[in-house]
């Protein structure tokens, strides 16, 4: 009987877990088309829960976004860990502090922050390895982070789609495996 128990609650954890990654893909899917600029400009936001306009973002504003429509708010999150555990964040911008402006729109921090809370999974070979609401992380043209969702849509490589912005506003694209990846998520509701 135990077991049985144990049976049902796992499966109902891995169907709750999957339905979690779909709302997750549906709010990224809702910003294509809406936003539509890629804008890296440093702005004073409101906390928590501050954003940029809606038409305008970077890559890192499609998964916060996707997260806040889920009830998370990644700026508050990242914010948080990084007052308590400055060090154990990356040092690239010769920052002495946390800035609730912009640490959450850093892919470096998001990786560190993920990787922090028990989300980070192997690096993959393949792309079949990977699900749907699975967060990426690539560098573009060998040196520029970037992080990307993975769709619940296939491309012609027959590989997942993913949603991300990298110049051209939130898009859906088959394009997993164009980037050199260096990080592999998945989200713990």
């Amino acid at each position: 009987m135990k077991l049985l128990g144990l049976l049902i609650l796992l499966s109902l954890t891995i169907f709750t877990n999957a339905q979690d990654q779909v709302s997750l893909i549906v709010a990224a899917r809702k910003q294509i088309g809406v936003t539509k600029t890629y804008d890296q400009a440093y702005v004073s936001l409101d906390y928590p829960n501050g954003d940029l306009p809606l038409d305008r973002g970077v890559c890192t504003d499609v998964v916060i976004r996707a997260m806040r429509q889920n009830g998370i708010d990644l700026q508050k999150e990242v914010h948080q860990d990084m007052k308590k555990n400055f060090s154990a964040y990356p040092k690239i911008w010769g920052l002495k502090t946390t800035d609730k402006n912009i640490d959450h729109r850093r892919v470096p921090n998001l990786q560190k922050f993920f990787s922090r809370k028990g989300m980070a999974l192997p690096m993959p070979k393949t792309a079949e390895a990977f699900q749907p609401g699975d967060l990426v992380t690539c560098l573009v043209g060998g040196k520029l982070p970037h992080i990307m969702l993975v769709s619940d849509q296939k491309g012609a490589s027959g590989h997942w789609k993913i949603i991300h912005n990298i110049g051209a506003g939130t898009q859906e694209e088959d394009c997993l495996m164009t980037h050199k990846l260096t990080g592999h998520y998945r989200w713990k509701w």
